[in-house]
């Protein structure tokens, strides 16, 4: 009978993570859409609104775009399941000078457990990895509604970072790194990638929000002038 339970709890515990995997890819690919929105690096016909917790959110119609995307969230999701994530990063680059411009950055983090040494799979500059920490303790079980409200604030502050990042110059492009454990299944498309990092930026903590079994911190870095 204590075998069965412990089974349970141990198939409740999958679930939950799963559960909780599936929603940060989710917010992970509708922050990306915001992010190219809002920062105009591509034109703003080229989005469609769609509803998602509980506010407007403006989602690419680009073929190529919604293509690349994809195929990240594809990998994405099977790496968040399986534990393997520690940082998803949204680089804009100038395509006039090559340089990055700016750089969000989204760390996770699994709660109750011991969160193994971070490293890069994507990007190969291991002195940007998070470094490892004892056990996270668990936040209190949330429901669905308390994880919208937090995930609102994250795209309201996502949304009003217009008011103090500087105006991009000329054409941007964009590339998404994915910090993943050294030990990830990685497709033959995927290559290595320096952290794109940006030369004396300056950088903004935005807010976090949390699952029952992840964490996500929000950090923007741009340059000036």
């Amino acid at each position: 009978m204590s075998a069965d339970k412990a089974k349970d709890k141990a198939k409740t515990y999958k679930l939950s993570l799963k559960g909780s995997a599936k929603s940060v890819a989710e917010f992970f690919e509708y922050s990306i859409n915001t992010i190219l929105y809002q920062r105009g690096v591509y034109p703003a016909e080229d989005f469609t609104p769609v509803k998602k917790y509980g506010l407007t959110m403006l989602v690419s119609q680009d073929d190529q775009v919604k293509a690349y995307i994809k195929k990240i969230m594809i990998q994405l999701r099977e790496w968040m399941i399986g534990g393997k994530i520690s940082r998803l990063v949204v680089v804009i680059t100038s395509k006039d000078t090559g340089e990055n411009v700016e750089r969000w950055q989204f760390d996770v983090q699994v709660l109750s457990k011991p969160s193994k040494k971070s490293s890069s799979k994507k990007t190969s500059d291991k002195e940007n990895a998070q470094p490892s920490e004892d056990a996270v303790a668990p936040p209190a079980e949330k429901t669905e509604a308390e994880l919208q409200v937090q995930i609102q604030s994250v795209f309201r502050q996502i949304t009003a970072s217009v008011t103090f990042l500087p105006e991009l110059d000329g054409n941007c492009t964009f590339n998404v790194l994915v910090y993943a454990d050294a030990d990830s299944e990685v497709p033959m498309e995927w290559g290595d990638s320096d952290a794109r990092e940006i030369q004396n930026a300056e950088k903004v903590q935005l807010r976090s929000f949390s699952t029952n079994s992840h964490k996500v911190d929000t950090l923007v870095s741009y340059r000036m002038g």
